[in-house]
């Protein structure tokens, strides 16, 4: 693969492979969020949330509206909600053994 292909995998993979980020995508799966919904759901405080956000906004996870003086939050329904519904039957029946056996 050429270097300059690597870069771009390497963002997305970076972007899905981190707790916080995957605790937002996950939050966001339910339903679009403001940040301070996000902090009750995901028990996490504005600043690391914020962070984050920034992160899976640039790499088009997720779209971000301002409504007066918030911003909602919702899972880019284009592409991200179909990979991590592919993701999920992947893990379910592949990964199953790895992991002790999700249900």
């Amino acid at each position: 693969m050429k270097t300059t292909l690597k870069q771009p995998y390497k963002q997305f993979f970076g972007t899905l492979a981190n707790q916080h980020r995957l605790d937002i995508i996950t939050a966001l799966a339910q339903g679009a969020k403001n940040v301070s919904e996000l902090c009750d759901h995901t028990k996490k405080n504005q600043t690391t949330l914020s962070h984050n956000l920034t992160r899976l906004e640039i790499c088009g996870f997720v779209t971000v509206q301002q409504e007066g003086k918030k911003r909602i939050y919702t899972l880019n329904q284009k592409t991200i909600k179909p990979l991590l519904n592919l993701m999920q039957t992947h893990v379910h029946n592949h990964c199953r053994h790895v992991i002790g056996g999700l249900t």
